[in-house]
C-alpha cells in the first residue's frame, strides 16, 4: 500500500485509527465554525472600513523588507482587499467541508492552517485568543495524524503514527495542567479560597441562560465545583499517561468538564476543541466497545502509515519539545537566559504559534463593569447602541451563542475591565460610528442613527448583576444595572 510495508494488524488496544478518523471530522466542524463565524464579521472588524483596516497595519510595516512575511505571516501581504479576506474566510469554510467528509486531508489541512494563520496575523486583538492559538497548534499537529489518502475511505485502514498520537496527548496535558498551574501561581484569592465560582457565571464574557441558573446555587456547592475544577486541571492530566482504563476515565472526566463550560458560558469552539482531543485518549479497542454496531458490518484491519509521515512526526516532536521548555520555564515562573542561538530559535518561530500557554481566568473577576455606548446629534437626547450578544438591555436573556463567537462583544468586555490594549482599537471603533460605517454598523444588533450618523458618541459605565428570582418575576429583568460614570466623544 503506498510504497511501502503494508503489515495488516486489527483495530484494538493501542491502535488509533478509528480515533483519529472521528478526531480529524470533529476538527473539521470546528474549523468550520470558526471560519464561518469570522466570515460573517472580518470586514467590520480589519477591513477597509473596519475598525482596525489590515491595509493600514501591514502598510506600516513594509519597512521590514522580505522579514516581514516571516513576522507577521500572511497571505493578505498579497492583497488586503475585503474580498481577500472574505475569500480567506469563506475559502477556509470550504476546505473545513473537504476534511469533514474525508478528502486529500493532509493537504487540505496544510491550506486550513496556512488560511487561519493568515487571519490570525490581520485580526490581531480581535483574534488573540486562547482557542485561535489552540485550533493553530491543534491543526498543525494533526496534519502529523492524518492519512496520506485523497480519496475518503470508510472504515479508516491506516494507523497515524504514534508519535503524532502522543504530541496530541502532549498538547491535552499543557492545556489542562498549564491552566490550573496558572490559576494558583496567580496568587488569585478567589481560587485560593475555593469562591471562584461564586462569581464566574455572572462576571464571565458572555454568559448563557443556563449560567444565570447556575448562579443561583449555594455557595457550598460553588465551593466544591472549583474544587473539582482544579483537581481535573491539576490531577487527572496525569492519566494521560496511564493505561486503560484509566486514559479512558481521563477522556469522560474531560469530556464531561468540557460539556459543562459550554452549557454554562460562550467560549466560542475551545470546549469543541478540549473534547476532540480528549477523544484522542480512546484507542480503537476502546471505541469499539463503547459503539459496536458502529463498527461491526466492517472488517477493521489497518495498515502502519507511511515512513515519511513517521518521521515528520519525529521531527515535528523534537521540534515541539524545544519550544515546551520555553513554555513551562515561564509557566513556573524561572528566569533563565537561554544561549543566544536558542532565544533566537524561539523568537523565529513565536509568529506561527506552534506551541503556546494556556490558562483561562487565571484572575477571577469579582464583579461586572460593561460599557453601553451611546450616541447623539444634540449632546442632550442620548440614544444606546444594542450590541448582538453582549449584555445590554436587562430584560434581554442571555442566549447561547458558541460555537459562533462575536468578537466586539468579547472584546467590550475587556475594554470595561481597562484593559491596556483596548484604547486604539476602542477610539477607531468609536471614530466608525460616527462616521457611519456600514461594515462596522453590522457587528451591532440595533443601529439608532440608521439615516445620519451621530454628531457625538459617549461611554456610560455601568455594573452589571444577575437578578434575583423574585426581581426576574416582578421586573421580566434578567440583569439589573447601576449607572457608575460616563465620557462623551
Amino acid at each position: 500500500m503506498g510504497g511501502w510495508d503494508a503489515t495488516v494488524r486489527s483495530a484494538g488496544p493501542g491502535t488509533y485509527a478509528l480515533a483519529s478518523w472521528l478526531f480529524l471530522r470533529l476538527l473539521g466542524l470546528i474549523y468550520l465554525a470558526a471560519f464561518a463565524s469570522l466570515a460573517l464579521q472580518i470586514r467590520g472588524l480589519v477591513g477597509r472600513e473596519g475598525i482596525l483596516p489590515v491595509a493600514e497595519f501591514l502598510t506600516g510595516r513594509e519597512h521590514w523588507g522580505m522579514t516581514r512575511f516571516w513576522r507577521w505571516p500572511s497571505l493578505c501581504w498579497l492583497s488586503t482587499s475585503d474580498r481577500t479576506l472574505s475569500l480567506l474566510s469563506w475559502g477556509g469554510a470550504a476546505l473545513a467541508f473537504l476534511l469533514i467528509v474525508g478528502v486529500a486531508p493532509i493537504p487540505v489541512l496544510a491550506l486550513l492552517w496556512i488560511f487561519y494563520l493568515s487571519l490570525f496575523t490581520a485580526g490581531r486583538v480581535f483574534l488573540r485568543y486562547q482557542w485561535d492559538v489552540l485550533l493553530l497548534e491543534t491543526g498543525f499537529v494533526a496534519m502529523l495524524v492524518a492519512p496520506p489518502e485523497i480519496v475518503p475511505r470508510f472504515p479508516p485502514t491506516i494507523a497515524p503514527p504514534s508519535l503524532g498520537i502522543c504530541l496530541l496527548w502532549w498538547l491535552l496535558f499543557r492545556l489542562m495542567f498549564w491552566s490550573g498551574v496558572v490559576k494558583l501561581r496567580s496568587g488569585d484569592a478567589a481560587w485560593r479560597s475555593l469562591t471562584a465560582l461564586n462569581y464566574h457565571y455572572e462576571t464571565q464574557p458572555l454568559p448563557t441562560l443556563v449560567s444565570w441558573y447556575a448562579n443561583l446555587l449555594p455557595r457550598v456547592f460553588h465551593k466544591c465545583c472549583t474544587a473539582a475544577a482544579l483537581v481535573i486541571e491539576l490531577l487527572v492530566p496525569f492519566l494521560i499517561a496511564a493505561p486503560p482504563p484509566w486514559r479512558y476515565a481521563a477522556a469522560a472526566v474531560f469530556i464531561l468538564f468540557m460539556v459543562l463550560i459550554e452549557f454554562t458560558g460562550n467560549y466560542a469552539f475551545f470546549n469543541l476543541l478540549g473534547i476532540a482531543l480528549s477523544l484522542l485518549l480512546v484507542d480503537d479497542a476502546g471505541l469499539l466497545r463503547l459503539c459496536p454496531p458502529l463498527w461491526q458490518t466492517h472488517q477493521l484491519n489497518i495498515v502502519a502509515g507511511s515512513p515519511v509521515q513517521a518521521g515528520l512526526a519525529a521531527v515535528a516532536a523534537s521540534l515541539v519539545v524545544v519550544l515546551s521548555l520555553d513554555s513551562a520555564v515561564r509557566l513556573f515562573g524561572f528566569e533563565i537566559t537561554w544561549p543566544q542561538p536558542m532565544a533566537r530559535f524561539f523568537d523565529l518561530v513565536e509568529p506561527f504559534h506552534l506551541v503556546n500557554s494556556y490558562g483561562l481566568f487565571a484572575l477571577m473577576t469579582t464583579w461586572r463593569p460593561e460599557i453601553v455606548l451611546e450616541g447623539s446629534n444634540d449632546g442632550r437626547l442620548w440614544q444606546e447602541y444594542e450590541f448582538k450578544w453582549k449584555p445590554g438591555n436587562p430584560r434581554r436573556r442571555p442566549a447561547f451563542v458558541a460555537p459562533h463567537q462575536p468578537r466586539l462583544d468579547w472584546q467590550m468586555w475587556f475594554a470595561a475591565l481597562g484593559a491596556p490594549v483596548s484604547d486604539l482599537w476602542l477610539d477607531r471603533f468609536r471614530a466608525r460610528l460616527l462616521q457611519g460605517s456600514p461594515a462596522v454598523i453590522a457587528l451591532l444588533k440595533t443601529n439608532p442613527f440608521p439615516d445620519v450618523p451621530p454628531r457625538f458618541v459617549r461611554e456610560v459605565l455601568y455594573e452589571y448583576r444577575f437578578t434575583h428570582p423574585a426581581e426576574r418575576r416582578a421586573t421580566g429583568a434578567w440583569w439589573h444595572r447601576q449607572r457608575r460614570s460616563s465620557q462623551s466623544r
